[in-house]
């Protein structure tokens, strides 16, 4: 029910977002279906079934990849200050976004499943539509019920399960620091501490942890009146850290970890060594600095870094993806029309768009910091600065964008005009993913924007005319199309190159 006002309450932007992801899941079930009424026409061809079964896991991706970006930008769904009084936490918050995202996809799935009925004229007994090939629709056949809703629900199911995964709670305590390195058992350099076996005493470096444990036990100062404190008698009173004290001349014994005694004060009073200093006369309380090294002090959260290391990793899974589009290729060469590309493409495709979308955030990184080479000016600087900032949220886009942008050259160069393989349903599912990428891309920009939004008013407060920051907006679009599109033209001819011979 919360869910339900929450969506009714919303601003227009947000239902037109939502209308996105269900237009989205709408396509997608669509295609399910599809693929279920061409295993049912053709029972005995099961691979081709399967086969376009497993292109609509790119729609379906696109679908379940929009509907996380849309609600990371829902604001009824945002914590705020105050609602965890009434019962709304992170954890209700995430079980809100996922209903109403679980809400939209239910509804696509509906619509699907009205449009495949009308094309096959169950809901109005007419004939079916010559659009859609009659084997796509299952045409005079009866639809098993189970299977039907199956791959209706598999939408929101998955949807729903992304945007709790991506909004779940998360602690907010920082990670315990690491112990200290220390010395092992025969010097070994390591970060746990050893267990000591028998003997272990006469060992190398055994004593020398002894003796540094020895005078953290002791106080500074007791050390220190221990070192400048000599006997009536002439006796010498050493440290409590030497391991072997001389004998006093007096001929007394002497105990090893005793600190000397403290001169007791002329008037007779008593002092305490470690007692703290008296409080101020106004009555107020002091604070004792922390100590970062003191064990009892917790540790400071450290700033969040940004996620750059990835970039290696995105660029060894484009490779892989395109090796596998290559072998695939000499293998097979290009696809005859109405068939389906083999599942080698699949893959490859899969393993290249994975790789962009990892790579993207640390090629965004990358350029916001050639914007700032070269002796910048204050408008290169707040260009770059805001791109480095905002790699994490617009890189992974950024990377999808680019692998369907290649994947659409790659297509547009193989088929040279002739149309593509599955004739209207193609056409769909190339349409769902490039809009539903795009529209991601133009979601994680809005969210950007909200999230910077702070600084931008600081800037205007401080005298920075708005002229300004649109032309840093130019700048770093301009920077992206100069980074991503000869990359995209790169992806795009090496996994072309196999398909054209």
């Amino acid at each position: 029910m919360l869910a339900l006002r929450l969506t009714r309450t919303a601003h227009l932007a947000v239902h037109l977002r939502r209308l996105l992801v269900a237009v989205a899941s709408a396509g997608t079930g669509f295609l399910l279906l599809c693929a279920l009424g061409h295993a049912l026409s053709h029972p005995d061809a099961p691979g081709a079934s399967a086969l376009r079964l497993a292109w609509c896991a790119a729609p379906l991706a696109a679908a379940v990849y929009l509907a996380v970006a849309v609600a990371r930008t829902d604001p009824g769904t945002r914590p705020r200050s105050g609602l965890s009084a009434i019962g709304l936490g992170p954890g209700r918050l995430m079980a809100v976004s996922a209903t109403t995202t679980a809400l939209s996809a239910a509804l696509g799935s509906v619509v699907a499943l009205l449009a495949f009925l009308q094309l096959r004229g169950d809901l109005t007994g007419r004939p079916p539509s010559d659009r859609v090939a009659a084997d796509a629709l299952a045409v005079g056949q009866s639809l098993p019920a189970p299977a039907v809703l199956t791959l209706l629900v598999l939408v929101p199911a998955v949807a729903s399960a992304a945007v709790a995964h991506t909004l779940r709670p998360r602690d907010p305590r920082p990670a315990a620091a690491p112990a200290p390195r220390g010395y092992g058992r025969f010097g070994a350099y390591g970060w746990g501490k050893a267990r000591e076996t028998f003997g272990a005493y006469g060992r190398f470096g055994a004593r020398t942890a002894v003796a540094a444990g020895r005078q953290a036990a002791v106080p500074a100062g007791s050390q220190a009146a221990g070192a400048a404190h000599v006997g009536a008698g002439g006796a010498l009173h050493t440290q409590a850290s030497d391991p072997h004290p001389l004998a006093p001349a007096d001929g007394t014994t002497q105990t090893l970890d005793a600190a000397p005694p403290a001169p007791a004060p002329a008037d007779g009073t008593t002092q305490t060594l470690d007692a703290a200093p008296p409080a101020p006369a106004d009555g107020t309380t002091q604070t004792p600095a922390a100590d970062p090294g003191t064990p009892g002090t917790p540790p400071e959260p450290a700033p969040r870094p940004q996620s750059t290391t990835a970039l290696p990793w995105g660029i060894a899974v484009l490779t892989a993806g395109l090796t596998v589009e290559t072998y695939t290729g000499n293998a097979a060469g290009a696809p005859a029309p109405g068939t389906a590309p083999s599942a080698g493409v699949l893959i490859g495709w899969a393993l290249t768009a994975l790789g962009l979308a990892l790579a993207g955030p640390g090629l965004t990184h990358l350029c916001g910091r050639l914007l700032q080479a070269a002796r910048p000016g204050a408008l290169r600087l707040l260009a770059g600065r805001v791109l480095m900032e905002e790699s994490q949220r617009v890189g992974r886009p950024l990377g999808v964008v680019a692998a369907v942008a290649a994947a659409a050259y790659v297509t547009a160069t193989v088929y040279d005009g002739g149309g593509p393989a599955f004739g209207p349903l193609s056409t769909l599912g190339a349409l769902l993913v490039a809009g539903c990428t795009v529209a991601t891309l133009l979601t994680a920009a809005v969210e950007a924007r909200h999230a910077r939004a702070d600084t931008t008013d600081a800037l205007l407060r401080l005298g920075a005319p708005p002229a300004t920051l649109r032309a840093a907006a130019a700048v770093r679009a301009a920077a992206l199309l100069a980074l991503f599109v000869p990359l995209v033209l790169i992806v795009a001819v090496l996994a072309a190159l196999p398909l054209d011979h």
